[in-house]
């Protein structure tokens, strides 16, 4: 398996030591939707793209001339075995060469035979270009909430609702905002919003009901309601919405703070989509964004047929 497992390598005229800082800061050339320490033996840390790809990593060896994280959870949303990464081994080999150093990156356990491998194969082209970039110019590209590989734009673009907005405010106060639907999400609500495990309900008129969970909620970066029951009266499957899942994902970028808000499951194909995007665009680029602007949101009276 081994010998089948991604591999690619570059050479740069940088000294290890400088290869070796690098790639042990993967939110400079990998993700900044990374959480934990990534340079320390036996640290624990947590990557995610948007609902599209998660994985938990702890890294295993650090040594001068060489790097390894161990997968120990993965999930993918767009393949039939979510868990494909889990127990592969990510591993970084630094060697002096010339006048130089050359990096040898191993994916071991990502074969040609699984469902993932060309997605992976182009993502890791990309990132790997990025750590490069980083290493010989101090500036890599890495993921920032938006899709940078050809694959992450092509499964972004899959379906699922999304609009993003950039606000002057803290990521932490985006995320209270966020967590206080009742005041930039015109309707009724029933029960608590901003606990992990909080159940509550939403009405608007006779019109849509929907009972929501609080799935995720990690302080300044995301929210995450699943939809556990939902009543759309205004089409044939009136369950539409149930199993799907809204997601909040907040980050700072250049100075300034990003939400990126999807509904996955809310896609072309459903009934409801042009009714639901519609109003989706109105609370979060209107009335969300309103309410992190100036503490006020704007709860617009949506029509008769919006959810």
């Amino acid at each position: 398996m081994t010998n089948r497992s991604y591999t690619t390598s570059f050479t740069v005229p940088q000294p290890p030591e400088a290869v070796f800082a690098a790639i042990n800061n993967p939110r400079a050339w990998w993700s900044d939707s990374i959480e934990g320490t990534t340079d320390k033996v036996g640290a624990v840390w947590h990557y995610h793209f948007r609902d599209i790809h998660r994985c938990t990593i702890k890294v295993t060896e650090m040594a001068p001339g060489r790097v390894v994280w161990h997968v120990l959870e993965n999930d993918f949303n767009f393949i039939a075995d979510k868990r494909e990464w889990v127990d592969t081994h990510i591993v970084f080999d630094v060697t002096p060469k010339d006048d130089g150093t050359e990096v040898r990156f191993i994916h071991v356990g990502l074969v040609p035979d699984y469902e993932c491998y060309d997605i992976c194969e182009n993502a890791w082209g990309t990132y790997v270009g990025s750590l490069r970039s980083l290493i010989t110019t101090g500036t890599g590209f890495p993921n920032i909430g938006e899709p940078v590989t050809d694959a992450e734009e092509e499964l972004a673009a899959s379906g699922s609702f999304t609009r993003t907005i950039v606000v002057s405010a803290s990521p932490a106060e985006a995320f209270a905002a966020v967590n206080d639907p009742r005041a930039w999400w015109s309707g009724a609500f029933e029960g608590g919003t901003d606990k992990l495990g909080d159940v509550f309900t939403y009405r608007y008129k006779d019109i849509h009901y929907s009972k929501q969970q609080v799935t995720e909620l990690v302080p300044g970066k995301r929210v995450a309601w699943k939809v556990l029951d939902s009543q759309l009266n205004f089409i044939a499957d009136k369950t539409e919405w149930t199993g799907t899942t809204i997601t909040f994902d907040i980050a700072q970028r250049d100075g300034k703070t990003e939400v990126v808000f999807t509904h996955v499951g809310l896609k072309p194909a459903v009934e409801c989509y042009d009714t639901c995007s519609d109003a989706w665009t109105s609370l979060i680029t209107g009335s969300l964004k309103q309410l992190i602007d100036t503490g006020k949101g704007m709860l617009p009276i949506l029509d008769a047929s919006v959810a």
